[in-house]
């Protein structure tokens, strides 16, 4: 239960004084639905309105505060022209312009002959200056109110500064004082304030340098969500590691069959990944490993193996992936290696009904399928194994914690392996799979060249075409990228669309075209057709990013590279380079650069070690872009940035393992505290598990 000190914040939106549904909604799309999002919803910027000059000394472009007599109303004949209030102080005249304006709200607010305090842009207009639509009016009572610094916060459409600004101060009424959470060596050691002056202290900035990450006030914030993150991490694998695993202890016969089965040497790091997860599954506690593999490192040959390991000791094995293109990929690279030594594999997604599906149910439950790989739908409650032992979950950060907890409870003693190949800046590991041991696939398997990336503007187009076809001319395969546009998938459509009509007036029927909008027996069509060289050039959206293997395509074309992260830039030149042809990588970028976009490009040109390229992200994007974007999907902070207080990561990972060794069941009055910051950022499963062991 979430301690009674919380239910205020806890509350929606909509219970905030001044707060209807269409407001609410709106908050609720920009924030989150509760009050406490709102005060997580930091500012960005701040108006300073405490220049107060007379008007004759009044400088144009910028916000000011007068104190002015309001001398006459000019209302105009025609409903489209400006209404105008004419104003004065001692030293000069101004004009306070109104489109569209209610008279008698104006009248109300700007009574003629009384002194009043107005704020806003003075702009030069004519001879004279002009405030339009001043931003406050008020009586020269409330000029302390108004002569103020104003945070500045972010905005989504349908929302307006002054009306998101009443409701984060609606918020932070509700803020109780809460107990220390913090140990007092550390909060002594730092001079942080308490929790609740420093959240009002973020919301409060007197300058820009308030803003910074690395003010005491939000350096307070960012540690106390760190120590969530950490705790609820810290417990979560204590209770995993209460679950008695099971232990392997095959000969390793059916792992060495499939080896000599491959096409290639495994490298010295797939080995070494192999021998930790040997060792964890031979133990008697429970495996949960994250296999760590920059694109083409072999994840999925490491995973077969392990799978083979479990199998030999008559269990099933299951992997999941996020999509149904990657489910079918997998299926694609295991069935063959799986069929030649006798395993049976099936696979299950969203599209497999009716009688299909019933078939498939029938032999895992009947243990007479070995391996099931599939997508989400494998989550399903009416999907009974006869005993699954070992779980794969590729690309871990689509899914959440509890979806793996979810998939393993099919099982008893399940391990669990997870694989990303998304590299992780070695600070970003610790937040999202601090429950987790780590192996890491550095190297890429023999016999693979470098892929050659070049950086083109778009005015080069017709070149880049050219090229594409001469690559034609000697069995190339080429992707085409179509522009990532934040947000919309229709745009992202129309796009590729377009692309796609223009590349086959010129190359005819060898064009094929992928998106996310297609139907799944679509994609997989369009798939087969360029696999299978029915068609020699796939325009495609990014939903080929992750997992899509075509070795002999060799050309990538990344229209608009400057609008994707380094991660997502880097997954997709990771679709060619997969044999041992040399490919190139083509990054076309609209002029003019921004700074970070050209760092970006110019990094990609220089490497291609995805761990360089991950730390590389970190540092240009900062971790707010990087954690909670679709591009790279670790967890969001709402008030830490990685980039900047990693520092405060080691710290409190290593307060979370040493308070937990001291008091496992929060029970103390710091336990109590720390029960309450868990829940105060929604780690609620985490005080669960406490007393669920």
């Amino acid at each position: 239960m979430r301690p009674e000190i919380l239910f205020s914040l806890f509350k929606p939106v909509i219970t905030l004084k001044g707060i209807g549904p269409r407001i609410a909604l709106f908050i609720g799309k920009l924030s989150g639905a509760n009050v406490i999002d709102l005060c997580w919803h930091l500012p960005n910027g701040i108006i300073d309105r405490r220049y107060a000059p007379t008007i004759s000394e009044a400088q144009a472009g910028v916000i000011a505060t007068l104190t002015v007599r309001v001398l006459t109303h000019r209302k105009p004949a025609n409903r489209r022209m400006p209404y105008k209030v004419i104003c004065e102080d001692d030293t000069g005249r101004i004009e306070l312009v109104f489109f569209h304006a209610h008279e008698d709200f104006l009248r109300k607010n700007l009574p003629e002959g009384e002194i009043r305090v107005v704020s806003g842009k003075l702009e030069h207009f004519g001879n004279g200056l002009q405030i339009t639509h001043p931003d406050h009016m008020g009586t020269l009572e409330e000029i302390d109110r108004l002569k103020t610094v104003e945070a500045v916060y972010p905005l989504t459409a349908g929302l307006t500064l002054k009306t998101l600004s009443k409701a984060v101060a609606g918020a932070l009424e509700q803020l109780p004082q809460l107990p220390e959470w913090i140990d007092p060596s550390l909060v002594a050691r730092e001079k942080w304030a308490p929790w609740r002056p420093a959240l009002l202290a973020v919301h409060n900035p007197q300058s820009e340098e308030g803003l910074l990450p690395n003010t005491s006030v939000r350096r307070r914030l960012a540690y106390d969500e760190l120590l969530a993150n950490q705790l609820a991490l810290a417990i979560m694998r204590r209770e995993m590691r209460k679950i008695r695993g099971r232990s392997y202890t095959g000969r390793g016969a059916l792992t060495l069959a499939i080896t000599k089965h491959l096409a290639f040497e495994l490298t010295q790091a797939q080995k070494s990944a192999l021998s930790e997860i040997a060792a964890d599954m031979s133990s008697e506690n429970r495996m949960l490993r994250l296999l760590q593999g920059d694109v083409g490192s072999g994840k999925t040959v490491v995973a077969l193996l392990a799978m083979a390991a479990a199998i030999e000791s008559d269990a099933q094995a299951v992997l999941m992936a996020p999509t149904e293109v990657l489910a079918r990929q997998h299926m694609a690279t295991i069935l063959p290696l799986a069929e030649k030594v006798g395993l049976k594999v099936v696979i299950l997604t969203g599209r497999d009904k009716g009688k299909t599906r019933r078939e498939t149910l029938a032999k895992l439950a009947s243990g007479d399928a070995h391996i099931a790989i599939g997508t989400h739908a494998l989550f399903q409650e009416d999907i009974v194994f006869k005993d699954l032992g070992m779980a794969v979950i590729d690309e871990q950060h689509r899914f959440g914690v509890h979806q793996r907890l979810q998939l393993a409870a099919k099982g008893v003693g399940v391990d669990v392996l997870v694989m990303t190949a998304t590299p992780i800046p070695r600070t970003l590991t610790l937040t999202a799979y601090g429950d987790m041991d780590v192996s890491r696939l550095m190297e890429k398997p023999a016999g693979r060249k470098p892929v050659d990336t070049r950086v083109l503007p778009l005015e080069r187009m017709a070149d880049v075409i050219s090229a594409i076809g001469r690559s034609l001319r000697a069995k190339a395969k080429v992707f085409w990228i179509c522009p990532l546009v934040e947000e919309s998938e229709k745009i992202d459509l129309a796009a590729a669309e377009d692309r796609h009509q223009q590349l086959v007036q010129i190359f005819g029927d060898q064009v094929g075209l992928i998106h996310g909008r297609m139907k799944a027996p679509e994609k997989d069509a369009a798939m087969a057709a360029f696999r299978d060289g029915d068609s020699k050039v796939l325009v495609a959206t990014t939903v080929i990013e992750v997992g899509v293997d075509v070795p002999d395509a060799t050309v990538l074309i990344i229209e608009h590279a400057e609008r994707f992260g380094l991660a997502q830039l880097h997954q997709l030149r990771g679709r060619i380079g997969r044999s041992d042809q040399t490919s190139t990588c083509l990054l076309l970028y609209a002029q003019p650069l921004g700074e970070t976009a050209k760092a970006r490009l110019k990094i990609m040109r220089e490497s291609d070690d995805g761990f360089r390229i991950a730390e590389e992200d970190l540092k240009l994007r900062g971790a707010g872009e990087l954690l909670g974007t679709r591009q790279s999907g670790l967890p969001e902070f709402r008030l830490a940035d990685m980039a900047v207080h990693g520092d405060l990561l080691a710290i409190a990972r290593d307060d979370a393992t040493l308070f937990l060794h001291h008091d496992p069941q929060l029970e103390s009055d710091r336990g109590q505290a720390i029960r309450t910051l868990l829940y105060l950022f929604s780690c609620d499963s985490a005080v669960r598990n406490l007393r669920s062991g």
